[in-house]
């Protein structure tokens, strides 16, 4: 979807408005490039060891995955300490839903909000837990079959981490995900004309 949303952005030319001198500007509108929002706070979720107990996460798994986060992004001018002594010191957010703008099939300029939502054992509002699936881009359209790149995974958590032990104090806003499997490499099944997923067997699930 993210791929798609910046494939039909491209598409969209700045209208061009003349001035009164004759010099010719791109207009912009604010609300035609709607983003992605983290919404609804969970309590007490300062620490990553506070956002893990709210998760009911083994902080030494929630680490791992920091840790391989921050290996992934050792080219960036302002990375997550690799020190997990340091880590556990920078402030966190937790939050329950992130609003996702999807571009409409047939109008390119107007936008549609899905909500991936994870509350944990947390009812939801109206209803019970919500723990929603979610697509990931993790390769090519030429990987992963007929799902084009993309993996089906569980939310498992949405939070923003400050790294205040950085001049720049840069902000990262992250999901921690559950992989799933694609069942005949991610073909359609023939009979029930949809695509099958399952557990990983060789664990790197998350």
């Amino acid at each position: 979807m993210r791929l798609q949303i910046i494939e039909a952005l491209s598409k969209v030319k700045a209208e061009i408005v003349a001035e009164d001198s004759g010099m010719e500007m791109p207009a912009f509108s604010s609300h035609s490039t709607p983003r992605q929002v983290l919404k609804g706070r969970m309590k007490n979720t300062s620490t990553l060891t506070e956002l893990c107990a709210t998760l009911k996460m083994h902080y030494s798994d929630m680490m791992q995955e920091i840790l391989c986060f921050t290996r992934q992004t050792a080219a960036d001018d302002r990375p997550l300490p690799a020190d997990p002594t340091e880590l556990v010191l920078l402030p966190v957010e937790g939050f329950a839903q992130l609003e996702i703008p999807v571009a409409d099939f047939q109008e390119t300029n107007r936008f549609q909000i899905h909500w991936a939502r994870y509350t944990g054992t947390k009812a939801f509002p109206n209803g019970g837990p919500r723990n929603h699936r979610v697509w990931v881009q993790t390769g090519g359209e030429v990987n992963y079959g007929d799902l084009r790149g993309r993996v089906v995974a569980r939310l498992l958590a949405l939070f923003k981490i400050r790294n205040i032990l950085s001049e720049a104090g840069s902000v990262y806003w992250l999901a921690l995900v559950y992989i799933l499997d694609q069942v005949n490499s991610g073909r359609f099944h023939i009979a029930s004309g949809h695509i099958q997923v399952g557990s990983r067997v060789n664990g790197g699930d998350m």
